[in-house]
């Protein structure tokens, strides 16, 4: 966590260096920008956090080996597409959740299928993606990436099993 966070701290500086450099005080409206998006995000990053360590504290490590562990196989990559098909919510729920499963057993295919699967999937885009651009465009590229999660998954899985 530590490479990521400098990294995105020295993006962060240089980006309020040039926006100060500018001397219109982009630097300020940007920063009062960030405020807003973190007083708006960070409800649900707090409760995304807390359903991760719970994920980790309540469900049994036996329980999560089972049906989405490492040994659970094609089942635990299809669970764990469909469970990431129907996840809602953006990243800021959906990486903590995978993380704590993850840290709770979760086999490394499993959530790699999760993720793509939410990622593709998404079900609760569903409506939005139907009514923006049609339900032809929507089955078609449902139809083309229905697929994806679970290969996904079982790749993860053959070749980073283990890998936590």
């Amino acid at each position: 966590m530590l490479i990521p966070t400098l990294v995105m701290a020295v993006l962060a500086i240089v980006l309020l260096y040039i926006g100060y450099s500018k001397g219109q005080g982009q630097h300020i409206i940007g920063l009062k920008s960030a405020f807003k998006i973190t007083i708006q995000i960070l409800p649900l990053l707090i409760f995304a956090f807390i359903m991760a360590g719970m994920i980790q504290t309540l469900l049994p490590r036996e329980l999560i080996s089972k049906w989405i562990g490492e040994e659970s196989g094609l089942r635990g990559i299809l669970i764990g597409s469909l469970v990431g098909a129907i996840t809602p919510g953006g990243p800021y729920v959906t990486l903590p959740v995978a993380a704590g499963f993850l840290r709770a057993g979760a086999g490394v295919g499993t959530m790699v299928a999760f993720v793509t699967a939410w990622s593709l999937w998404a079900v609760t885009r569903l409506p939005m993606e139907i009514g923006i651009l049609g339900w032809k465009f929507t089955a078609a590229r449902l139809v083309c990436t229905f697929f994806f999660p679970p290969i996904a998954g079982f790749i993860a899985q053959l070749f980073f099993s283990g890998f936590k």
